[in-house]
């Protein structure tokens, strides 16, 4: 949880200098990249560790197998960016993505040597080492990516950033784990783990797919200004989502699938996690839909005015994926990842026709596009994921409403003050005001009047006792 709040004020801050001293081109022309790099990049361990951590139990000789395999995955896919860096930038008219995109390519095998490493903290549950090492990892890149702003090296301090990262986690991995692969082995094991870490890859990469071709629709037909706008809309408004299924998710996948045999402990784990995503979450998404002006003022600066609508647009996506990413833990740790796979199929098409209907019309219309098709398939999805689990549809319905109404209710008394009184202030104090009156509303509603003080009162006294108890409570 601190590691979250530093990781987030981090984020954000880092975001804020980087928009005051960069141009809307240079995030444009490394997002142009990244694009394409992020693909590539849900191959970088083929679903090994999510394997190594779903499994029961794994052995030394596994492991080493296993991050000789990532290594030679890493390797090839850093083989394979380099070798397309000139497509890349024939299809976006951009000469310069050559040189960005053969710097990028080195992060394949640096994330590589990283992978088996950290998936032996998951499997030790020793979240704390791997939260110190993602803030860690967080400073040293926003560091660089300041300093090289500072200095006049436009987008050059952004492709320093996203190879900084991985290079500063794989070293803080080595250091804690202390592990020294051995010789790798033809293992009957290593088959089943393949298949799994493959059909996690291959969902992964149809998601991205369908998460991210806007991004390339736009910069190849709309401009270098405009993906820069709308990449930087997209990043702030998920900032939040992927803030908290990284950290919570991390914790829960490696929880449920220790406990994947156990069914009332499984369902109790689930609900309590869900709940506390969504209660950090959904107020954060009415915050974004009723005061983007401001909060794109204050945190990008009056230069990025154009991306304030894109943001309000982009303000449902925040609930949609707090609502529905948390499935993806129990597809997981149950191993029911073909059927993830085949919900990803079907939504893909669909997500993607969203896309090309708004296409015409600018970021804007891909905006408003990509929210309404996740909004209409959230209920689907859901009913698809939890069908034969322990967890039925109804619970996570019951899950979502109370804390959802509470944000639109608060939302409503914090638009009313603002209506009332913030016209009279500047943008920083008016953003101050409706953030306070909001979130004051918001935990008042969710804890007295929707009955959820009992939840939080539990789930935060149960951070106060000894291990042993904690997970007896928790159940």
């Amino acid at each position: 949880m601190c590691a979250q709040v530093a990781t987030f004020v981090l984020r954000l801050g880092s975001l804020m200098v980087l928009a005051r001293a960069l141009e809307p081109k240079d995030f444009g022309l490394v997002g142009m990249v990244t694009a394409f790099t992020g693909v590539l990049n849900l191959f970088r361990d083929f679903g090994l560790s999510a394997a190594a951590v779903q499994r029961v139990s794994v052995t030394e000789e596994e492991s080493s197998t296993l991050f000789w395999i990532n290594m030679l995955v890493g390797v090839l896919l850093g083989l394979l960016a380099l070798a397309a860096a000139p497509a890349i930038a024939a299809f976006y008219h951009q000469p310069k993505l050559i040189g960005v995109t053969a710097v990028l390519a080195l992060g394949f095998p640096i994330n590589a040597a990283g992978v088996q490493h950290s998936a032996l903290l998951q499997r030790q549950m020793r979240f704390t080492a791997l939260a110190v090492i993602g803030v860690v990892s967080l400073i040293g890149g926003a560091g660089i990516a300041i300093i090289g702003a500072k200095a006049g090296y436009g987008y050059w301090s952004l492709v320093a950033m996203t190879v900084a990262m991985p290079l500063i986690s794989t070293i803080g991995f080595w250091f804690t784990v202390v592990w020294f692969p051995g010789l790798p082995h033809k293992l009957a094991g290593i088959r089943s783990m393949m298949r799994f870490g493959g059909t996690l890859t291959l969902n992964g990469l149809v998601a991205y797919v369908a998460y991210n071709l806007e991004k390339v629709l736009i910069g190849r037909y709309w401009g270098i200004d405009a993906i820069g706008i709308y990449g930087r809309a997209y990043q702030l408004i998920n900032i939040p989502t992927e803030n908290l299924n990284s950290a919570v998710g991390e914790v829960a996948f490696s929880a449920l699938s220790r406990v994947q045999n156990d069914p009332i402990r499984f369902k109790n784990y689930f609900l309590k996690g869900y709940s506390l995503v969504l209660g950090l979450t959904l107020p954060v998404t009415v915050a974004c839909a009723l005061f983007a002006h401001d909060l794109i003022f204050v945190l990008l600066g009056p230069k990025w005015k154009d991306a304030a609508p894109i943001f309000r647009l982009l303000a449902p996506t925040i609930a949609i994926f707090a609502i529905i990413n948390p499935l993806g833990w129990v597809l997981t740790s149950l191993g029911l990842v073909g059927r993830g796979l085949k919900i990803a199929l079907v939504f893909a098409p669909i997500i993607i026709c969203g896309y090309l209907i708004g296409l015409p019309y600018g970021p804007k219309g891909m905006a408003f596009g990509y929210s309404t098709v996740m909004t209409l398939w959230m209920i689907p999805h859901i009913a698809w994921c939890v069908h034969g689990t322990m967890i039925k549809l109804s619970d996570v319905l019951l899950a979502v409403v109370k804390p959802l109404a509470s944000a639109v209710l608060a939302g409503g008394v914090a638009f009313g003050i603002r209506s009332a009184y913030g016209m009279m202030l500047t943008p920083w104090p008016r953003l101050v005001l409706e953030g306070a009156v909001l979130m004051v509303s918001f935990a008042g509603l969710l804890l007295f009047l929707m009955g959820q003080r009992s939840l939080y009162v539990d789930l935060f006294r149960t951070l106060r006792r000894p291990p042993a108890i904690q997970e007896e409570s928790l159940v």
